[in-house]
């Protein structure tokens, strides 16, 4: 007898062994439209050291417990936008939120990551600032507990959610602070008052 192949052939009543379809995570830049980007992708990112050199080069480290501010581009939500490659297909596919790109950095891969059902897992800011690529302020939650959050903070006049600029207009500006400081050579003292001043700046004023 000949056969076909040395395959077994699946029990009566038992489903076939059809493998897993592969798993993808939802990123979003900007407005609410998000982009599925393949696990192993985000894996050929994040052991590539070149990718990962030109992604530290655009965020500003400091100690362990302060914001680790984000100096490249920005998107109008306020979070960082790292363009880890270039591909083929819809704009801006290849560009991920840098603090989304930290946090897989420092802990792996996060599967199936969504933007969509309030009860997806998002990755949220502990600090409040959209531009920080800090993974020790970073940690998962779920849309809902995100925005009931948001709203509980952000009518504290101290928190970076009540920047009167927005998040976007802070995470420029204190950018922009940083870059200045490096470009004419300032000790780290220095660019901390820089930070410091471009985050008062926004701050609403009050009368008591």
């Amino acid at each position: 007898m000949t056969f076909v192949d040395d395959a077994p052939m699946p029990l009566p009543g038992m489903p076939d062994n059809i493998p897993a379809p592969p798993a993808f995570q939802m990123t979003l830049i900007g407005q609410p439209q998000p982009v599925r980007i393949p696990e192993r992708l985000w894996r050929s990112w994040l052991d590539n050291p070149a990718v990962v050199a030109r992604f530290e080069s655009k965020r500003y480290r400091r100690h362990q417990d302060r914001c680790w501010p984000w100096i490249g581009g920005v998107s109008s939500t306020g979070h960082g936008s790292f363009r880890a490659a270039s591909l083929p297909g819809p704009s801006r596919r290849g560009t991920v939120p840098a603090h989304l790109f930290a946090y897989q950095l420092e802990n792996g891969v996060i599967s199936r990551l969504g933007w969509s059902n309030a009860d997806d897992a998002v990755l949220c800011h502990q600090c409040d600032f959209a531009g920080c690529t800090n993974p020790a302020h970073l940690r998962l939650g779920t849309n809902s507990t995100n925005r009931s959050e948001y709203d509980l903070r952000r009518r504290n006049i101290a928190s970076p959610l009540a920047d009167v600029r927005g998040p976007a207009g802070r995470t420029r500006a204190v950018a922009a602070a940083i870059r200045t400081g490096l470009d004419q050579r300032d000790d780290l003292d220095t660019i901390e008052h820089r930070i410091h001043d471009a985050e008062q700046a926004g701050m609403p004023f009050t009368l008591w």
